[in-house]
């Protein structure tokens, strides 16, 4: 019996505990969750023009992006002008002090650009901006 006796003892304080451990894991996970910035973007790769009075806009901001095809984009899904002028309706009437941002590329037609302003100004958005770079 005194064999079962000493096989219990050394048995009962071998464990490791992991509660601490699991603690600090949720707490650096939560901590990266909550610090960790979402950045919107259109759904698109372009490569923006350089301007010297490029300044940064609020975040509520409607992203348009115009691929150097000509094809738009808004929601990182393509769209063709009938679609996105109902689109910015919709969105304008939710909050109608939301501004737009097309993001065009540099080699995008010029022409596809001025059609997305014209809708723009047709779904009666007040602020319509063109993203750029800032230049060096």
């Amino acid at each position: 019996m005194s064999f079962v006796k000493k096989y219990k003892n050394k048995d009962s304080g071998s464990g490791i505990d992991i509660a601490p451990m699991l603690d600090m894991v949720f707490i650096l996970l939560i901590f990266f969750v909550v610090t960790s910035s979402f950045v919107r973007e259109t759904g698109l790769d372009v490569n923006k023009p350089k301007a010297s009075s490029a300044q940064e806009l609020a975040r509520e901001s409607i992203l348009i992006g115009i691929s150097r095809e000509g094809t738009i984009h808004i929601n990182e899904s393509q769209v063709d002008l009938r679609a996105l002028r109902s689109i910015l309706q919709q969105m304008v009437a939710e909050k109608p002090d939301r501004a737009a941002v097309i993001v065009a590329d540099r080699d995008a037609p010029s022409g596809k650009v001025v059609d997305v302003l014209d809708v723009c100004n047709l779904a009666r958005i007040k602020k319509v901006s063109i993203a750029a770079n800032v230049a060096d």
